[in-house]
């Protein structure tokens, strides 16, 4: 299992807009082979963080779903950001 965590930095003005923008990739994550789940939220105390959450079965279906990453709209809003992917996987 694969893991994706961490959070965005938006122009406080600019995140609700650009959560709203994220809406439907929420929804082709999860329907996505191997999402187990996908979310992504506005920060309780800092206006402009964005926290980020995924699970993935396998590394493979995570890549398989990136394709481009962010369109050019997103990745221009982005003013920074930690987004680290982990692997889960329990070993024995």
């Amino acid at each position: 299992m694969i893991i994706v965590a961490g959070y965005l930095t938006v122009n406080p003005a600019e995140r609700e807009s650009y959560l709203g923008g994220c809406a439907e990739v929420v929804r082709l994550a999860r329907a996505s082979a191997g999402c187990l789940d996908f979310a992504l939220g506005a920060d309780l105390v800092d206006p402009s963080r964005i926290s980020v959450f995924e699970r993935w079965a396998s590394v493979q279906d995570l890549h398989a779903f990136r394709g481009s990453g962010p369109d050019a709209g997103q990745q221009a809003a982005i003013i920074g950001a930690d987004v680290r992917e982990f692997d889960a996987s329990e070993r024995s």
